[in-house]
């Protein structure tokens, strides 16, 4: 009689449903791009005598990239810098030299125009009184008349001289004109070293010594230091399932096993037509030293978690992928098929809504010759 059960009984390793957590993800692949690169170009026409860096060389803010010969531009320098302290030198010798003897001019006139109006006083009085005649009174009348032009004239003088006067403007405009032609040369001077504005790595070189550059001309491109972002392209369907902050967890193409995470920060409003896709960007948590410019990524995003719920393999399940996906489950040594209802699906693991409970016994989809009411036992796996 045992004989003739383990006949019709067919052995099978039968899959045991159990509960457990299953994630929902959206898988995209894109490359890494930094938030902005920075182009680096001469300001002014030159040749260049130097490039102490090399393509993909981290470079520091403040650090030398390319040096263009400035031998004219040091000689333009210093000739303004003689101008500019010839200008300053007259401004000192106005304020040192001129000013105290135009205030002695001035005092001096002052004493004459005193002296030669009490020398017409007294020649009033006297000519009244008829000791001396008209021409000496007209001789101390134009006496007081020069001394007065003379005093006039020296008051303007010193006034000129002053702060608000219009030879100290004259000076002061020289010195500003000076100051500000020293400032041009020192700034062409400056233009004629190219330094790194941040820190960063140096992704593109178009340059080499002994090249003519053209202001303008794009000479090396900076990857900034920073966040380093991912961009990658999603399936328009996927759209329902994005929302910021999600988690991702990427790895470069270049090395599949480093895995590092990254977070939503970006979903662009505008789907592309051609691609029937969306733009997403997303910021790399603690990236590696791996990660290079425009390397190309996988991005695995966290689209929906669920813990506590009946999982299945989806090789357990039949018609998977079709509206009714059924299974045969194992009760009390017979194969019997039951619909279930699934829910999320991740890397051949399904979620169970409805149809089976944590323990059921179902049989494996590639045993083939076990159908609806086939007598089973169930073996070690």
């Amino acid at each position: 009689m045992l004989a003739y059960k383990q006949l019709w009984h067919h052995p099978v390793k039968a899959i045991v449903i159990s509960s457990g957590e299953i994630m929902h993800t959206i898988v995209a692949s894109g490359h890494v791009e930094s938030p902005h690169r920075i182009s680096i170009s001469a300001q002014i026409t030159g040749s260049v005598t130097q490039i102490p860096v090399v393509e993909g060389q981290f470079v520091e803010r403040g650090q030398i990239l390319v040096q263009l010969e400035n031998s004219e531009s040091q000689f333009i320098l210093k000739q303004t810098l003689a101008i500019e302290q010839q200008a300053l030198t007259s401004i000192r010798q106005l304020q040192e030299l001129k000013v105290p003897v135009a205030q002695q001019t001035y005092l001096q006139a002052y004493a004459n125009f005193i002296n030669a109006q009490r020398g017409l006083s007294r020649s009033l009085t006297l000519h009244s009184q008829g000791f001396v005649g008209t021409a000496a009174r007209d001789d101390a009348l134009r006496t007081v008349q020069v001394a007065q032009s003379q005093l006039m004239v020296t008051q303007k003088q010193l006034a000129s001289l002053q702060p608000d006067g219009s030879d100290f403007a004259l000076a002061q405009s020289a010195a500003l004109q000076a100051n500000a032609a020293a400032d041009a040369a020192r700034a062409r001077l400056r233009y004629s070293t190219i330094s790194a504005p941040k820190t960063g790595t140096l992704i593109v070189r178009n340059v080499e010594v002994g090249d003519g550059v053209q202001a303008g001309k794009v000479l090396m491109v900076i990857s900034p230091q920073g966040t380093i972002q991912l961009v990658v392209q999603i399936d328009e369907k996927n759209m329902k399932w994005l929302h910021l902050n999600q988690m991702a967890i990427a790895s470069a193409d270049a090395f599949p096993d480093q895995k590092f995470q990254a977070q939503l920060t970006y979903i662009n409003p505008r789907i592309d037509p051609q691609r029937g896709s969306v733009e997403v960007k997303l910021n790399v948590i603690n990236p590696p030293a791996i990660l290079k410019q425009d390397m190309t990524v996988s991005v695995d995003i966290e689209a929906l978690r669920r813990n506590h719920i009946l999982l299945i393999p989806i090789n357990a399940i039949h018609d998977y992928g079709q509206q009714t996906p059924w299974v045969l489950v194992i009760k009390n040594g017979i194969a019997q098929q039951r619909g279930i209802q699934l829910g999320l699906e991740n890397k051949g693991i399904a979620e169970v809504r409805s149809g089976l409970i944590a323990g059921d016994q179902v049989v494996p989809v590639h045993e083939a010759h076990i159908y609806d009411g086939t007598l089973v036992h169930v073996i070690a796996p």
